[in-house]
């Protein structure tokens, strides 16, 4: 199974939204910050995310990104399969042509993993990937790091003798 960048990048920044979700709309450019991942990158992948209903967004000032449901009803498969992954272990990519345009000797065994991943990854909500200790334990060291950066940011700005 290859599931690419693409796919890490969406589930990750969800997850990301989900976790900050509730003090008003998320800008990409805090979850770019806090997950190192390409603002670019990020917005490719929330326009398909957007089209899935998977998030809204607000514009203007204080906009940004929000949920488009809550985090319980948000599975990991479909935010993998909003930004055209799929998960397949076959080495014809589910079309039987595996060797010699005809189907491989092992090629049910692959597709039957193949179905077996994506049935778990699409038991996985965010609000289930939310509540893992150490997806909470990540989460708070992102923000301390962002408190930190501000901090610091703060003091850098503030002259000399204030």
């Amino acid at each position: 199974m290859r599931l690419t960048t693409k796919g890490r990048y969406a589930v990750t920044a969800m997850l990301d939204l989900a976790i900050h979700h509730g003090g008003g709309p998320i800008t990409l450019a805090d979850i770019a910050q806090r997950q190192g991942i390409s603002l670019s990158y990020l917005e490719q992948l929330f326009a398909r995310l957007r089209k899935r209903n998977l998030v809204s967004s607000v514009r203007g000032p204080g906009g940004g990104y929000t949920l488009g449901r809550d985090a319980s009803g948000i599975f990991v498969a479909q935010v993998i399969a909003a930004v055209d992954e799929n998960v397949d272990t076959t080495r014809c990519g589910g079309a039987h042509n595996c060797q010699d345009n005809q189907q491989c000797l092992t090629h049910d065994l692959w597709q039957d993993l193949s179905t077996r991943i994506f049935d778990y990854l699409n038991q996985i909500s965010l609000q289930d990937l939310m509540s893992r200790r150490g997806v909470q334990e990540v989460a708070e060291r992102q923000h301390n790091g962002e408190q930190a950066s501000v901090s610091l940011g703060q003091l850098k700005a503030e002259p000399a003798g204030a």
